[in-house]
C-alpha cells in the first residue's frame, strides 16, 4: 500500500466516515474538515509505512490531532443571559429535538469523555479498541464512560417533558 494509487482509493472510500468521526469529536463541520485535511496529509507522509489497517491508524492520527488541539485550544463556555427553553409541545419534529438535546448534552460534557462516548457508542468500538486508540487501559475506558454516562442522566434537558427531578 505504499503507492499513491492505494492512498487515493483509501481517502476516497473510508473519508465520508472518518469525516463523520472528526465532526462528532469536533462538533463543527468546518472543524471536522480541517481535523481530515490535516489527518490525512500526515497520512501521506507515512503512507509506506502504515500497515494492513490503514484505518485505525487514521483514526489514531485524527484522535491524537483532536487532542493536540484541544489541549492548545480554550473552547470555554459562553455565557448566555437567558437559558435555552425546552420544546413547549411535541410534534412531528420531536426527534429532531430530542437529537438536539443529546447533541447539547454531548457538547456540555468534558472532551475527554465526550471522546470516549462518541469512539464507543457512535463509532461501535469495543472497549479494548477504544483504550488502544486512546492509549489507556480498558478501566479508563470503563470508568471515562461511566462518568459521561451518569452525567448525562442527570442532564435536565434529557428528561422526557412534564419530568422533574
Amino acid at each position: 500500500m505504499a503507492n499513491r494509487d492505494g492512498f487515493e482509493e483509501f481517502v476516497a472510500v473510508r473519508s465520508p466516515s472518518l469525516l463523520r468521526t472528526a465532526y462528532l469529536l469536533t462538533r463543527d463541520w468546518a472543524l471536522a474538515e480541517d481535523l481530515l485535511q490535516t489527518s490525512l496529509a500526515r497520512a501521506w507522509s507515512a503512507w509506506a509505512r502504515i500497515g494492513d489497517n490503514p484505518e485505525a491508524y487514521v483514526r489514531k492520527i485524527i484522535y491524537n490531532t483532536y487532542a493536540s488541539w484541544w489541549r492548545r485550544r480554550w473552547n470555554g463556555e459562553e455565557p448566555t443571559a437567558e437559558m435555552p427553553e425546552l420544546a413547549a409541545h411535541r410534534d412531528d419534529l420531536a426527534q429532531v429535538d430530542d437529537r438536539e438535546r443529546v447533541w447539547q448534552a454531548l457538547g456540555k460534557l468534558p472532551k475527554r469523555q465526550r471522546t470516549v462516548l462518541v469512539l464507543r457508542f457512535f463509532e461501535d468500538l469495543s472497549e479494548a479498541e477504544t483504550a488502544e486508540l486512546l492509549e489507556c487501559s480498558p478501566g479508563t475506558i470503563k470508568s471515562q464512560t461511566s462518568r459521561a454516562l451518569a452525567k448525562l442522566r442527570l442532564d435536565v434537558s434529557l428528561l422526557p417533558e412534564g419530568a422533574s427531578r
